[in-house]
């Protein structure tokens, strides 16, 4: 992955159904497929959160897709994103899913 230039971080919170329907392996699964790397968990309020990191256009599409798709059994409401800013290497080395 190219260093420097295009790369964003993002944090975010999906609503909605999205726990107990494998929406966390599937975000790991897309994250992955995109190039994006960061991390995902369950809340203890029901949502879904972690951040995203990668180049910017791979991020817009994860973050379409955690808006719009999600795992094929969830029913997500809304999702929001916060602290979004450049950043010039990747902070973290993989997708992984935190308990």
């Amino acid at each position: 992955m190219a260093a420097g230039g295009g790369l964003v971080s993002v944090d975010y919170e999906v609503f909605g159904r999205v726990q107990g329907v494998f929406f966390r392996k599937y975000t790991q699964a897309e994250g992955k497929r995109l190039g994006v790397v960061g991390w995902v968990k369950n809340t203890s309020h029901g949502t879904v959160q972690g951040q995203l990191q990668g180049p910017a256009a791979s991020v817009r599409e994860l973050q379409e897709w955690l808006r719009k798709t999600g795992s094929p059994q969830s029913h997500i409401s809304r999702a929001e994103f916060r602290n979004e800013k450049k950043i010039e290497a990747l902070e973290h080395k993989d997708f992984v899913i935190l308990k």
